[in-house]
């Protein structure tokens, strides 16, 4: 699908909108609220190298999008004339600036994280015209806020009851199967990884490798079973398919999923009497998965079993802790609420350190949210008429908290991780202490993040349990 098509249909005749003697039009991108009071900015390094990077449209680009516009409106409302004379003056590129916020960085809401401009006096209609695709940041922003919110959950128990030093693997990332798109696991699984290490979804580790410069290994995963490898033995020989399991694993992480029947009696008797050698004397650690039922009430169970039949130590903090080579993982009804649950029960209740426990989250990680979780808004803020930049903004009566900041814009940080938009700026005023930084301009890619900045950026810091009472 050619660049020019890649808008909303209405945008095809905003060129005709504006005011006579516009020559610049200047938008900014921010989140005006949501569920969460920060955003890890991440993402927009994709769609600038996928979509917006060097030529990006041709003539017969030109006249395809023409024709469509032809037959989808009834009439000629394309802009066939500008977006020729765009090719003809820059070949293809696109002449617009983009800054922003370096990606990883933590910024609470109502903060400008982007802004764009066209750079030709002669295309100002064409800033807007690329909303469509950059708004999209809001995807991956999203998902690596919530992410990196849950691992400030996880932290506050671990900290509370057990080692921190394990939270890079304690939400592994089960969402590949349940994303809309092919593109969407990728850009969604890839911002997942910049808060933890565990993944499922290749398509996120590609995506990272491809376009964040990740030279190492960005997730890991280990062996796992499913229903199906395990329900093709037939219930007679369930006990058969674990020690299949173990055999076929002999040595590392494993882990296998014991609900297909019975998840109590697989505990008990299966893992707990029959296969406990085994376990217990094998160079790894088993991993058992639940996968129905509520997870409070069954994890509750499944540890009380576990703990009978292979014993616990107490640690420092006061906590019972499996034996190395058994854990439990939750992959069933998980999301940030459920997770602050379980660990809440079963860390005050019943004892249990939340080191015996990972989670794997699908759709409610990748799926479950969207623009408006964290209230993504794209809007004018300035425009350049007869020589001179206006402000621009937009004040409905009917809801103050759609209201748009006024002017061109800079992002200061008068403290780590404190930070104000100042509005109306004037020529370089603030220039230095700026953080939007020029990202893209005239078709070039001017910053190329690379995940390991972007990773620290994003760090959760330890030392102030959260989540916990």
């Amino acid at each position: 699908m050619n660049l020019v098509l890649r808008t909303d249909s209405y945008k095809f005749t905003h060129w005709k909108q504006y005011p006579p003697n516009t020559t610049g039009i200047y938008s900014y991108f921010e989140s005006r609220g949501g569920m969460f009071p920060n955003t890890v900015f991440f993402g927009l390094q994709y769609y600038l190298k996928a979509y917006l990077q060097g030529p990006r449209f041709t003539q017969a680009d030109i006249s395809q999008a023409d024709e469509f516009c032809r037959e989808h409106f009834g009439n000629t409302l394309f802009n066939r004339e500008g977006w020729t004379r765009l090719y003809e003056r820059h070949r293809g590129l696109l002449p617009v600036r983009i800054k922003a916020v370096a990606e990883g960085t933590v910024v609470p809401l109502q903060n400008v994280l982007l802004t764009i401009e066209n750079t030709d006096p002669e295309f100002p209609w064409l800033t807007n015209y690329l909303e469509t695709l950059l708004v999209k940041v809001w995807y991956p922003t999203t998902v690596a806020t919530l992410s990196r919110e849950i691992k400030k959950i996880i932290a506050g128990f671990l900290e509370r009851t057990g080692d921190p030093s394990l939270l890079p693997f304690k939400l592994h990332d089960f969402g590949y199967r349940g994303v809309s798109s092919e593109e969407t696991a990728a850009i969604g699984g890839a911002a997942h990884l910049i808060n933890f290490v565990g993944s499922d979804t290749v398509a996120g580790i590609i995506f990272l490798q491809d376009y964040y410069g990740a030279r190492n290994m960005p997730g890991f995963s280990i062996p796992a079973s499913e229903h199906s490898t395990i329900t093709a033995w037939g219930k007679q020989h369930e006990l058969d398919a674990y020690g299949n399991m173990l055999r076929a694993y002999p040595a590392g992480l494993v882990a296998c999923v014991s609900d297909s029947y019975n998840v109590y009696h697989a505990c008990e008797r299966l893992w707990g009497e029959l296969l406990k050698p085994d376990i217990m004397h094998r160079h790894g650690t088993l991993i058992i998965r639940p996968d129905s039922g509520d997870p409070v009430t069954v994890l509750t169970r499944v540890f009380e079993i576990l703990g009978e039949k292979f014993g616990y130590e107490t640690n420092s903090k006061g906590y019972r802790v499996l034996p190395p080579y058994l854990r439990v993982i939750q992959g069933d009804g998980v999301n940030m609420f459920t997770i602050q649950n379980m660990l809440y029960q079963l860390s005050k209740f019943h004892g249990w350190s939340a080191d015996n426990l990972a989670f794997g989250m699908g759709g409610a990680l990748l799926q479950q949210l969207n623009r408006d979780t964290q209230k993504f808004a794209f809007k004018c803020s300035a425009a350049h008429i007869n020589g001179q930049w206006r402000v621009v903004y937009k004040d409905p009566v009917t809801d103050p908290g759609k209201n748009s900041k006024h002017g061109r814009l800079a992002l200061l940080e008068a403290e780590p991780g404190q930070f104000v938009t100042i509005e109306n700026v004037q020529a370089t005023e603030f220039e230095k202490q700026d953080r939007l930084v020029t990202v893209f301009e005239n078709g070039q890619l001017l910053v190329d993040y690379d995940l390991e900045s972007i990773r620290q950026r994003a760090q959760v810091p330890l030392g102030i349990p959260q989540g916990v009472a």
